[in-house]
C-alpha cells in the first residue's frame, strides 16, 4: 500500500466510482464543491480498483451506463490515478475503507453502506445531500 506525502498542502480524498457520476446526473461539481467544502487544495485520488470498476461499467452494461461510465472514466483524468498492487482478492470497497483509514484521507462515495463502514472507522465521508449540494461528516 501507499501512504499519504506528510507535508503536502493538498488534502487527498479518495473517490468511489459513484461519485465520478454526480456531475452528469445532478450538475455539481464535485471538483469545486469539495474545495469549497474543504476550505482547501484537494488532490482527488482514484484508485486503480475504482478505474477498473468503472471500465466494466462502461463496456457491459446498457447504452445509458456505458455512456455515463465513459463521461465518469473522462473526468477521472482531473484525479490521481493510484495504481495498487496485491488488492485482487478485496472488493473495491474494502480497498477503498483499506486505503482510507491508512491515509486518514476523506472518501468522496454516495453508497450507504461504504459510508457506514467509513465512519465505524473514523473515516470522514463526503457524499451528496438532497441531490443539490455536498456535506462531509466526521471531519475534526
Amino acid at each position: 500500500m501507499l501512504s499519504a506525502t506528510k507535508g503536502n498542502k493538498k488534502r487527498k480524498v479518495i473517490l468511489d466510482s459513484n461519485a465520478l457520476f454526480v456531475p452528469l446526473n445532478l450538475k455539481i461539481d464535485i471538483f469545486e464543491e469539495t474545495k469549497n467544502l474543504l476550505k482547501q487544495n484537494v488532490d482527488f485520488v482514484l484508485l486503480s480498483p475504482v478505474k477498473h470498476e468503472l471500465e466494466l461499467l462502461a463496456a457491459r452494461r446498457s447504452p445509458k451506463t456505458a455512456r455515463e461510465a465513459l463521461n465518469a472514466l473522462e473526468l477521472a483524468r482531473k484525479c490521481t490515478y493510484i495504481i495498487l498492487s496485491n488488492e485482487e482478492k478485496l472488493s473495491v470497497d474494502e480497498v477503498i475503507v483499506k486505503v482510507a483509514n491508512e491515509w486518514k484521507s476523506p472518501v468522496f462515495t454516495n453508497d450507504k453502506q461504504l459510508r457506514k463502514r467509513l465512519r465505524d472507522i473514523s473515516v470522514p465521508v463526503i457524499y451528496v445531500r438532497q441531490k443539490s449540494r455536498l456535506e462531509i461528516i466526521g471531519l475534526t
